[in-house]
């Protein structure tokens, strides 16, 4: 007692905002991606304190930010920090809490809030965070009291990274923050990681050895570098095709032979219909989402193809599938109990070769017509690429052509939202410039989503880091245009948009801007972007009717089923009466 005592007599009062800055070290924290605002200025007085062991990254637009710290939760399995200023600060956020939410990245996000003697008063900017982002986060909470802060944000890393791994908010009150306490810091604490069963293991190559066309579909997030090594070694030393789930293309080599493609959004067709033969799923650590499952109708719900789930979420499996066997253990622990599995002999050969012919067929050169060939531009771009680069994707029709035409090596890097959030290319692309500086960064986005965080840019500048953005311009959100033409062909209705030259955008801050409308300008113009050492936008101008990589408008307007006679009868316009000539029409 008398020592606890002593050690307690010797840690020195500090401000709440010095306290927390300390908190976040001590929990392996070291960036924090942020717009300032007036609600944590101690808190940003804490982190100058530790600016040698803590990177703040200041930020244009709190989405962004969210963004950037989602990204690096993809990239290195690790939460980082984003803060905001409360009220409209906190609402600009909140996409981005979703997409750690849906891609189960680990993420904290600290939310200036109003000081707590004015809670419920309607005060100034004030929200209730707990209701906010309850439905989106894994824990919302508040710190209120200063000496709480060290507890508060040691479990809130706990909660991010354990588990599913996910968003966690935390609201910070104004006065505590100014508060002097003398609190200990809190680390991380040694707890072990749930370990598959064993006998789920042995029923795991039992149900392997029954099959005759198995199929793994990897998904989830923070696998260790280890933990893909293991996995690729598994599937590939069985000879079992591999798919990975939407967005997930950084979890295995897609040069390999035992890859056939992914299954998300845009995916061949042909692949789809196949895994509807397959007699075994062995779903690791992706969840069984609308995506994945072609809108929950590509496996039947009672369980008619065996599915072999493995989660860290006990709640997850079984949730929309009812599987023939579920594992919860952590993805990376798992991972390496594969290695303590007997073999079986594959007797899936042919099966494995057929769906690998679908992949390579799909993503072979395309004829398509036109000065501006993206399928041969991307074959082009994969020569291109060093063997570590990062490539980070955002939302749009654009990203099917991304998925389809090019192939990630080993240690290659693709991440993207799988929630399906515009704007998060650029952001993604800044954040992993930042933390991989050495590794060279490009972010694929549309030209609806580079004008929604493409201000983003100015971050990159700030930081001195170098991304190089390609911008697909087709002049307009061509998935919503894509479905419009589906449903209602030629009633074109908010889909056009008007751009600027992305070019002279980049250039305005002193960048690298290249337009590229031929297939031929593309490789000069991506050397001339890598050899500037500058953040660079290349445009491509893509033809406007090529609305995705598999049909022109065109073409989905003729896909368009006629309706029955009868329909078409109760749908036609009643006869207009025209009164100068009694005509109708």
């Amino acid at each position: 007692m008398e020592l606890a005592q002593a050690r307690k007599a010797r840690i020195a009062p500090r401000p709440g905002g010095r306290v927390l800055a300390d908190a976040l070290v001590a929990n392996g924290i070291d960036h924090v991606f942020a717009v300032p605002g007036e609600s944590y200025l101690d808190v940003l007085d804490g982190l100058y304190a530790v600016r040698e062991r803590l990177k703040l990254v200041t930020c244009r637009f709190e989405a962004g930010a969210v963004d950037m710290a989602e990204a690096y939760g993809k990239l290195t399995g690790r939460p980082a920090a984003a803060m905001v200023t409360r009220g409209p600060g906190a609402c600009h956020g909140a996409i981005g809490v979703h997409i750690a939410r849906q891609d189960s990245t680990p993420l904290l996000l600290f939310v200036g809030q109003i000081p707590f003697a004015e809670t419920d008063r309607e005060s100034f900017q004030e929200i209730d965070y707990r209701a906010m982002f309850g439905p989106i986060a894994k824990w919302v909470t508040q710190i209120d009291d200063a000496k709480r802060i060290p507890e508060i944000v040691a479990h809130a890393v706990d909660v991010a990274t354990r588990g599913r791994p996910g968003p966690v908010v935390i609201a910070l009150s104004e006065e505590m923050q100014r508060d002097s306490v003398a609190v200990p810091d809190i680390g991380p604490a040694p707890v072990t990681r749930p370990f598959p069963d064993p006998a789920a293991l042995a029923k795991l190559r039992d149900l392997l050895g029954q099959a005759r066309k198995p199929l793994a579909i990897l998904g989830g997030s923070c696998w260790s570098e280890a933990a893909r090594a293991a996995v690729r070694d598994f599937l590939l030393g069985q000879d079992i095709p591999v798919a990975v789930s939407f967005r997930r293309q950084q979890l295995y080599d897609m040069t390999l032979a035992n890859f056939v493609g992914d299954l998300g959004v845009g995916c061949d067709p042909a692949l789809v219909a196949k895994v509807r033969e397959a007699d075994l799923i062995l779903a690791f650590g992706t969840r069984l989402s609308e995506a994945v499952t072609q809108g929950y109708t590509l496996f039947d719900l009672a369980g008619a193809t065996p599915i072999v789930h493995v989660y860290p979420e006990a709640e997850e499996i079984g949730r929309v599938f009812r599987p023939a066997l579920g594992i919860v253990a952590d993805l990376n622990v798992f991972a390496a109990s594969l290695g303590d599995l007997a073999p079986v002999a594959p007797r899936w050969g042919e099966w494995r070769a057929e769906l690998r012919a679908l992949r390579e067929a799909a993503s072979a050169i395309a004829p398509y017509r036109g000065k501006l060939n993206l399928s041969e531009i991307l074959h082009e771009l994969q020569t291109l690429l060093p063997a570590e680069a990062i490539l980070t994707g955002d939302a749009g029709n654009f990203a099917a052509w991304v998925a389809r035409f090019m192939n990630f090596a080993d240690a290659q890097r693709f991440i993207g939202p799988t929630n399906g959030a515009m704007g998060y290319g650029v952001p993604a692309a800044i954040a992993a410039k930042i933390v991989f500086p050495e590794r060279l960064v490009v972010g694929f986005v549309g030209d609806g989503g580079f004008l929604m965080t493409g201000q983003e840019i100015a971050t990159a500048f700030h930081h001195g880091v170098a991304p190089i953005i390609l911008v697909f311009n087709n002049q307009m959100y061509g998935t919503i245009r894509m479905h419009q033409e589906k449903f209602f062909p030629g009633r074109v209705s908010g889909t056009t948009l008007t751009n600027p030259d992305f070019a002279k955008f980049i250039e305005a801050f002193g960048g690298h801007g290249e337009t590229v409308a031929t297939t031929a300008e593309f490789a000069p113009a991506f050397r001339r972007a890598v050899a500037s050492g500058r953040p660079a936008v290349i445009e491509l101008v893509q033809d406007p009717e090529q609305i995705t990589s598999r049909a022109t408008i065109a073409e989905l307007r003729a896909l368009r089923p006629a309706p029955p006679a009868s329909v078409a009868a109760k749908r036609k316009p009643p006869a207009r009466v025209l009164p100068k000539h009694g005509k109708t029409r």
